[in-house]
């Protein structure tokens, strides 16, 4: 009979926990009844452990233990597991003396040996820091959600919000700036293909306009301009030889008169 009651209230508890996930049925709402119902039956030591595990933390099963069901080693150290999960939702780094009050430990060696089984089973992850004494947590698990938590959750999804539309607003406002200036640099771009493209214009239209003054092909009108004139360097030799008739003359007369 004792078999037979344990395995009903087993049924009861996963029908409660069903309606957790369920609350708009009408037969959830029966088995809700019948879950809450179990905190006044004779299961009611039973049924408050099970809250303890599901929400609580080792300090408010040893502030109730003399009401509760006893724990085996294993079931202690699980609990204590659940309890750093619990510190680690509030702050990442968690000092030895706040686990050790805590978790009800004696010694450090302790409190390290259990941070590593958890770490082990995957119930958090992070590393000791032993110089400062204290636990750095980069993850851990989460843990079932009570009712009186939900307007907080709410809210910090509403907050979430909030500064996703914040940040959102401040991302469309800079990509409209970076299409203006890129507008203004199109703009500045053309403005100077085009000052290019007049300035050509401009200088073909002053070469053959110089072009058409002389009578000559534009390109021919520039190579005369700049050679120099074909019987310009025939005179300058011209000089010279005249220079050195000179002064052979002046030779041989010198020499007769001596």
């Amino acid at each position: 009979m004792e078999q037979e009651s344990i395995a009903d209230w087993g049924d009861s508890v996963n029908k409660g926990l069903e309606v957790e996930v369920r609350p708009s049925c009408g037969e959830s709402d029966q088995r809700g009844r019948e879950f809450l119902s179990l905190a006044e039956s004779d299961f009611a030591s039973t049924f408050r452990l099970l809250t303890v595990f599901a929400y609580g933390t080792y300090a408010d099963y040893l502030a109730e233990a003399r009401n509760l069901p006893p724990l085996t080693e294993a079931q202690k150290n699980k609990l204590r597991h659940l309890s750093v999960v619990t510190l680690a939702a509030k702050v990442k780094c968690i000092p030895y003396a706040v686990l050790l009050e805590a978790l009800a430990l004696r010694n450090v060696r302790q409190l390290e040996d259990l941070v590593i089984e958890a770490v082990y089973a995957d119930v958090l992850r992070g590393s000791l820091d032993q110089r400062n004494q204290r636990l750095e947590v980069d993850y851990s698990i989460g843990r079932d959600i009570q009712r009186q938590d939900l307007r907080a959750i709410a809210r910090t999804l509403q907050e979430w919000c909030v500064g996703c539309e914040v940040v959102l607003s401040g991302i469309e406002e800079q990509v409209g700036r970076a299409n203006q200036h890129k507008e203004q640099q199109l703009g500045l771009k053309q403005h100077i293909e085009s000052e290019v493209a007049n300035l050509k214009k401009t200088i073909k239209v002053t070469t053959a306009a110089a072009a058409a003054a002389t009578s000559q092909d534009p390109e021919q009108h520039l190579t005369e301009l700049r050679e120099p004139a074909p019987g310009s360097n025939q005179r300058q030799p011209s000089k010279k030889a005249s220079k050195g008739k000179g002064l052979r003359g002046s030779a041989k007369i010198w020499s007769k008169s001596n």
